[in-house]
């Protein structure tokens, strides 16, 4: 996807799509065809990896989604979107999702002008994200502001770059990611 910021260029997986070591490449033609559960982990895998969740998270998670009325793959995504940690990330007040939690364990992000510390907060529709009046004035957060580009944000969020603040338009779907994760794969892992 076109401006999607998970690796850089020195990633080993984007330059080398091979296992690692000298016969690497040589084991890539040789590798056999994965297995139902080998995709199946895989997927949970990435998705753990994009997000940066642990696994109790993602099954917490999971048994959350499962107990909810719609479909559960779909909820899974829409808990794993609205996390704070991926909104700051997605309304490019951040630039990485690590990043983005360190800015919210140190205080420095308001939600409907109340400062939270969690990274794994779930905002709702209608919240408005922005940085702390202290933060702004710090010379790490002043370049911030002129990185946000609009363009990037989903249509689920709706971000003012002059205030630098964002806010919950609607819930996400699952034709809002910007990423490819067979969330169908994940709920049968752990439907085992």
């Amino acid at each position: 996807m076109k401006g999607e910021r998970c690796y850089t260029q020195k990633c080993a997986a984007v330059k080398r799509n091979y296992p690692p070591g000298q016969f690497g490449p040589a084991q890539e033609k040789r590798k056999g065809r994965l297995s139902e559960f080998g995709g199946q982990l895989r997927e949970k895998q990435k998705a753990k990896k994009f997000y940066g969740i642990l696994e109790r998270q993602l099954h917490n998670y999971f048994r959350q989604a499962s107990r909810q009325r719609s479909a559960t793959g779909e909820t899974l995504i829409r808990f794993l979107e609205t996390r704070l940690d991926n909104v700051v990330f997605r309304l490019s007040l951040s630039k990485s999702r690590r990043r983005a939690k360190q800015i919210i364990a140190h205080g420095h992000i308001l939600v409907n002008g109340r400062r939270v510390t969690i990274p794994s907060y779930r905002v709702r529709v209608g919240d408005v994200i922005q940085f702390n009046q202290k933060s702004q004035g710090k010379k790490g957060f002043a370049n911030l502001v002129k990185e946000i580009v609009k363009d990037e944000v989903p249509k689920w969020l709706e971000i003012n770059i002059k205030e630098a603040q964002g806010k919950v338009l609607r819930l996400p779907g699952s034709d809002d990611l910007g990423h490819k994760i067979n969330v169908r794969l994940i709920v049968e892992y752990y439907s085992r």
